[in-house]
């Protein structure tokens, strides 16, 4: 991979040195770095409970074998990518093993079949360069510098072509496929590609992908939210990964973030981004469960109470809501008549509750969102690359210290988003548009060390 990693190291000081026909000329190799799991290891964690899992001995750093370029196809370097929830469940091989969804994929085609392999290499964020595309993709040459998004369909079905994430062949890719951007090298379809902020390191440029994608059809799109001016937007996690995102878009759209956060120094992160009203959930001591299976709608009361008081006596118009069973209960009380729960994720579990008289006889929607179709990742991408929304990357590990990294997302001891070094040899290279980048260089570095 050396020959590849000078070229790309050579474009980025001079874009005039390695033309995409140098960049069609390199050699690919036999094999490449990748971080995977192993199917025979399935069971490893059995009896275990969730947080007793140790991502650290379920992820493999190792070499595996290229695989087949397909028509509408792209191998890309991967420069950098970042740890997602999704890779953590595929880590501990909850809520099920990710091998059975590449069988079921490897049962679709022969093309699908390459996917069915007894290791999986996990990803689903890169930035990085192309190397070389399949029969029938004009867009994006060998040497584009690029990002992607984790949306992975077929589109051979009508179900898909008004809102492609209703394809029944959706996938998400590095999670529900396998060659993710865990790696030196990934396989990705073409219309994945989205090109990369000019403004961002290679680091930088990965880590929004998938978090911002779907927080901006959570709330943003028709699909989801379809937040206006001066919605209040109730926002969990408001300084995270996903909620980090939802606070951009809803101070960016002129909306009202409610933030929740879990400690003052993530409400000082909030703050900091131009939030005005915060709720720090561990000062305030909201209990919404009493025991493990009985909620307690007195806390619910009270929380309701708390935003009233930040609001003047308002009500929430969109939840953003992720975290599930911890808090939906709450979620579906606090939003006004007629207003909208928009979920996803379900970080704290998946068996939701919550009273349905408040959300009936009070005309409440609960619209279900699941990452975000190829336009409106081109839109949350574009507002990264206009310096509109910024990233949310708090630190950065090596490729070797993958394990590491899942861990600390697992036990939710990051802020924001995780960086994950692959091709890239350090960080803050591959920076292009050095004016824009100092216009933003305090939003952009808002979470580092945090």
């Amino acid at each position: 991979m050396q020959h590849i990693l000078d070229a790309i190291m050579a474009a980025t000081e001079d874009p005039q040195s390695t033309t995409a026909a140098d960049f069609a000329a390199l050699e690919l190799p036999e094999s490449y770095r990748a971080v995977t799991v192993h199917k025979d290891e399935a069971e490893m964690f059995a009896g275990l409970d969730a947080k007793e899992k140790d991502p650290r001995k379920s992820l493999h750093v190792e070499d595996v074998a290229l695989p087949e370029l397909g028509p509408g196809e792209a191998y890309v370097a991967v420069m950098a990518s970042a740890i997602n929830y999704n890779t953590v469940w595929t880590s501990i091989f909850e809520p099920v093993s990710t091998f059975g969804f590449l069988e079921r994929y490897g049962k679709l085609s022969p093309l699908g079949k390459r996917h069915d392999l007894p290791y999986h290499v996990v990803g689903s964020d890169l930035s990085g360069v192309v190397l070389a595309t399949g029969a029938g993709v004009t867009k994006w040459v060998p040497g584009t510098e690029v990002v992607a998004h984790c949306l992975s369909v077929e589109m051979e079905s009508p179900d898909g072509h008004n809102d492609s994430m209703l394809d029944p062949e959706q996938r998400i890719w590095g999670f529900e496929t396998n060659f993710g951007g865990l790696a030196h090298i990934a396989l990705v379809k073409a219309n994945q590609l989205m090109p990369k902020p000019a403004h961002l390191t290679w680091e930088e440029a990965a880590s929004p992908g998938l978090v911002n994608c779907t927080a901006y059809r959570q709330l943003v799109s028709k699909n989801g939210g379809d937040m206006k001016q001066g919605d209040n937007v109730l926002i969990w996690g408001a300084s995270g990964g996903l909620g980090g995102f939802a606070t951009q878009y809803a101070l960016n759209g002129g909306a009202n973030p409610v933030c929740v956060v879990s400690n003052e120094e993530k409400a000082a992160i909030a703050r900091s981004m131009g939030a005005e009203m915060v709720i720090n959930r561990s000062e305030a001591d909201l209990k919404f469960w009493k025991d493990e299976h009985t909620q307690d709608p007195k806390e619910w009361r009270r929380f309701g109470g708390m935003i009233r008081d930040l609001t003047g006596g308002e009500d929430i118009d969109i939840v953003f809501e992720h975290p599930g069973r911890e808090t939906f209960g709450a979620s579906v009380y606090v939003t006004r008549k007629g207003g909208t729960i928009t979920t996803c994720a379900s970080t704290s579990g998946y068996m939701h509750e919550y009273d349905n008289r408040y959300l009936w006889m009070n005309l409440k929607k609960i619209i279900s969102s699941h990452f975000a179709n190829y336009r409106e990742s081109w839109e949350a991408n574009r507002l990264i690359a206009k310096g509109k929304i910024h990233p949310t990357l708090s630190r950065t590990y090596s490729l070797d210290e993958v394990g590491q990294a899942a861990l600390d997302v697992h036990h939710n001891k990051h802020q924001g988003k995780v960086g994950v070094l692959c091709l890239a040899p350090e960080e803050g290279l591959g920076v292009r548009d050095h004016e824009l980048r100092d216009q933003h260089l305090e939003a952009i570095n808002r979470f580092r060390g945090v």
